[in-house]
């Protein structure tokens, strides 16, 4: 199993740590990916090797994408190889979970219309008014997408995301 995570600089550190290291420990080969290279570095000072700079991914090469929140996704959401990710994953029906504010790279991508989906309580209005239904709860899961709130989601974000990847079924409820 191959996940990307894309992120930049101001991530939330528990929000790309927990799952990059949760993957690291299933045996899944992890890549951060962002739009420098070198190293990024969370709010609260962690710092994480870039794998990848963003231009040099293709989408197709992994199974899982990951959007870590923060004042990180500010940036990501700018960049147009990033949307072409998450378009391409959401088009071919394959794992994508988003946590904090890491949905409004879906919203830039123009992927929550009519779709369910929960994120950190400062970013509700703009995915109602991108369409999405939008629920104040600690995870939801709508087919292949994966969403929650803030930190303290990280164990209900997890165990979805985990069988998500494990039951491919899932997705197609």
């Amino acid at each position: 199993m191959n996940v990307l995570m894309i992120s930049a600089d101001n991530f939330e550190d528990t929000e790309l740590l927990v799952p990059y290291y949760r993957f690291k420990e299933a045996g899944c080969t992890v890549h951060v990916a962002s739009m420098k290279h070198g190293r990024i570095t969370g709010k609260h000072g962690y710092e994480v090797a870039v794998d990848r700079h963003l231009s040099e991914i293709s989408g197709d090469n992994y199974d899982l994408l990951v959007l870590p929140g923060g004042k990180a996704p500010e940036s990501v959401r700018k960049e147009a190889k990033a949307l072409e990710i998450a378009r391409s994953f959401m088009e071919q029906n394959r794992p994508v979970a988003a946590i904090c504010h890491g949905p409004q790279i879906l919203v830039s991508a123009g992927l929550l219309k009519g779709r369910h989906a929960t994120c950190y309580g400062s970013v509700a209005e703009e995915l109602k008014g991108a369409g999405a239904l939008y629920e104040d709860t600690e995870v939801v899961v709508d087919r292949n997408l994966v969403t929650s709130r803030e930190p303290g989601d990280l164990p209900a974000f997890m165990r979805e995301t985990m069988k998500m990847i494990r039951n491919p079924e899932l997705r197609a409820s």
